[in-house]
């Protein structure tokens, strides 16, 4: 694209792990791709440091942490990276940080960091740990360095700390792009936007009413926000306080609302936690639709070999599906060969790891159980006579809605319910004689990377996007996978017993009342029981929409048209999900003006249809993300070198050996 006397240039919008993972694959495929005397200028435009960028920044409390172990964190290819280009393996965060109480020679050193609590962090940092988000971000801000370190000398980056408030350039022609700190903007022949999860700019239409409601009556209402950015202060100590959300977000507003505000945790000799109040916090009434927090995480490794997936929901799977060439159902077509590869996770590691809780070989085991649809009668028998004991079998419906069907005459005998269910929901996540539950997570890893490509196909029912993958089963993969530490369930078990934290229940129902100016909540857990409040929390991410953007980029080329929401549409249903439309193969924008993809624009990430959300993963899981950077940074080079390059074009056409 670029004449060979002129440098080629790309601008990245955004600069966090997205964009440093792209980096990361730059440098990687930069040898064969690149001619070592073209140059390539590469921006970076972020107000926030590179490779933390805003989520991960070191500014942000100390208290905030990781929902992963250090061992199962990573931002390098590996040995189970089907790509392209060349696997460039590197360390964990726990890798890495192990430097610091040794000198580690695979890797090369790395100043430490200056914040020393950070340092002191790192030096006793176990792979079984779960890290600070400021351990995170120190961790990033090296891949960042590394990932500069290992680009040829011809391509050099520039980092502008300011947003991106515009582009615009025709679909051949240079890209123009404007910032919020300069009149004359960067021009680039490629632009990609890397910005990564979107804040909204406005309420949605459910939020309105409360927000306005609170306006009326003086009261306090957070619509969803990302946890280390909300104000909180305007909650006052002893205030009652409903959060509508029991995921990853109420973890964190309820950390930052407690020991946050100066209260402390005491180790009993019986290892049990008391908490101890400092008498600034407010009274925290929590509820959802399952009514119970995320399940805990892991704190053990497999206990047997590593399942071999993918087994029945793979890419031969996928293109059964696809060659069916009707619309799809995820529920009756997909969600079939979904459970039958989590159950298979689930049990290859029980049969593996604890031989004696089951009754047959697991080769005789695994015959009949890949011959059976799972929910057969053929399977449920197999699987009764394999494993005697229910609490080793997988069942998704208990796991998925514990409350179903239960409730309460008082809210005093829920709470002592749902503290008893936290206490075996941690000790189970800690008893590796449960490993079995690690194997069904990494299958779960395993299906969640394979349904982007059904999604793109567009063969999927709009009801099936909308309800299922977009709904109940991100909700169901969040509440088994992406959980807090089990730590942090034991802190709510000692935040309920004091009474700052109260469990409201499952279907929760939120109102207001005009007469007392406060927010109402009620369940069906507890029938009859309504709790008041002055004050109520949307303990939840924002979820991305166009419409309401607070990106002013996206917000500008959304109003101009030439940005392409995700629809889809089938005979008797449209869902909008709220996400950029992306070219399946390139992740080029599709932009409706041209009514194609724009080919000097690309888009990565969270905002993306191509859900590959993840930017960091767990080694050795062959990350859709990674795959997706890969893809992209191999593209960007192509079409960004200079011509003619017959050297390197021969070079190419050579069979490529992966390392």
């Amino acid at each position: 694209m670029s004449e060979s006397a002129d440098p080629a240039v790309l601008a990245v919008v955004g600069a966090g792990p997205r964009a440093t993972g792209l980096l990361e694959r730059l440098a990687a495929n930069a040898g064969e791709l690149w001619p070592p005397s073209a140059e390539l200028r590469i921006h970076l435009i972020d107000p926030h440091p590179p490779g933390p960028g805003r989520v991960w920044r070191h500014e942000q409390s100390p208290l905030l942490r990781m929902n992963s172990m250090a061992g199962d964190v990573t931002m390098f290819t590996d040995e189970s990276s089907v790509i392209d280009g060349p696997v460039r393996p590197g360390p964990s965060l726990a890798q890495w940080a192990a430097q610091f109480s040794g000198p580690d020679p695979r890797y090369p050193p790395h100043a430490e960091p200056a914040d020393p609590e950070v340092r002191a962090e790192l030096r006793a940092l176990a792979p079984t740990d779960f890290p600070t988000r400021r351990a995170q971000s120190a961790y990033l801000d090296w891949v960042f360095r590394a990932a500069l370190a290992a680009l040829p000398p011809s391509v050099t980056v520039t980092w502008h700390r300011t947003t991106a408030t515009g582009v615009s350039g025709s679909p051949d022609g240079p890209q123009r792009v404007f910032l919020a700190d300069r009149d004359t903007p960067l021009t680039a022949d490629l632009v990609v936007l890397a910005q990564g999860h979107l804040g909204t700019a406005a309420p949605a239409a459910e939020h309105r009413a409360p927000a306005a409601f609170a306006r009326r009556h003086g009261r306090f209402h957070l619509p969803p926000a990302f946890s280390a950015d909300a104000d909180l202060s305007g909650l006052r100590p002893g205030e009652h306080v409903v959060l509508r959300g029991f995921g990853l977000a109420f973890v964190d507003l309820a950390v930052l609302l407690t020991e946050g505000r100066g209260g402390t945790y005491r180790t009993e000799p019986d290892g049990t936690l008391t908490y101890l109040p400092s008498g600034r916090e407010p009274v925290l009434h929590v509820g959802s639709r399952r009514g119970v927090p995320y399940h805990a995480k892991t704190g053990y490794r497999l206990q047997g070999p590593r399942p071999p997936l993918p087994r029945h929901f793979g890419p031969a799977a996928v293109d059964a599906l696809l060659a069916a060439d009707r619309p799809l159902d995820l529920r009756r077509d997909v969600w079939p060969l979904m459970t039958k590869e989590i159950g298979f996770g689930h049990y290859h590691e029980l049969f593996h790891a604890h031989p004696e809780r089951t009754t047959r070989p697991w080769s005789e085991f695994r015959a009949a159980y890949d011959r059976f649809d799972w929910y057969s009668g053929e399977l449920a028998a197999l699987v009764a006579a394999s494993v005697p004991d229910p609490a080793d079998r997988l069942d998704f419906e208990a796991l998925d809605r514990p409350l179903t069907g239960v409730s309460f005459t008082t809210p005093d005998a829920f709470q002592e319910h749902l503290r008893d269910y936290l206490a075996r929901d941690v000790a189970r996540r800690e008893d590796p004689a449960h490993s079995a539950d690690l194997g069904a997570f990494l299958a779960l890893l395993s299906v969640y990377g394979q349904l982007p490509r059904l999604v793109a196909s567009g063969r999927l029912t709009a009801r099936s996007v909308a309800e299922g993958v977009d709904g109940w089963w991100q909700g169901f993969f969040s509440f088994l996978a992406s959980g807090p530490p089990g730590f942090r369930l034991r802190q709510l078990h000692a935040l309920s017993r004091v009474g700052i934290v109260r469990f409201t229940g499952a279907d929760l129902r939120i109102g207001t009342d005009e007469a007392t100016g406060t927010f109402t909540a009620t369940s069906p857990t507890v029938p009859g029981h309504t709790v008041r409040a002055t004050a109520l929390i949307e303990a939840y991410l924002p979820r991305h929409a166009l419409d309401r953007t607070e990106d002013p980029l996206l917000r500008r080329l959304y109003r101009a048209g030439e940005l392409a929401e995700e629809v889809v549409t089938d005979a008797t249903d449209t869902h909008r999900s709220g996400l950029l439309t992306v070219s399946p193969a390139t992740a080029h924008l599709v932009d409706p003006l041209l009514g194609g993809p724009h080919p000097r624009r690309i888009a990565l990430g969270a905002p993306t249809n191509s859900r590959a959300v993840a930017a960091f993963a767990r080694p050795r899981t062959d990350a859709p993300a990674f795959r997706q950077n890969d893809a992209v940074a191999r593209a960007l080079l192509r079409t960004l070198r200079p011509a003619p390059a017959e050297a390197h074009d021969h070079q190419e056409r050579q069979p490529h050996a992966h390392s």
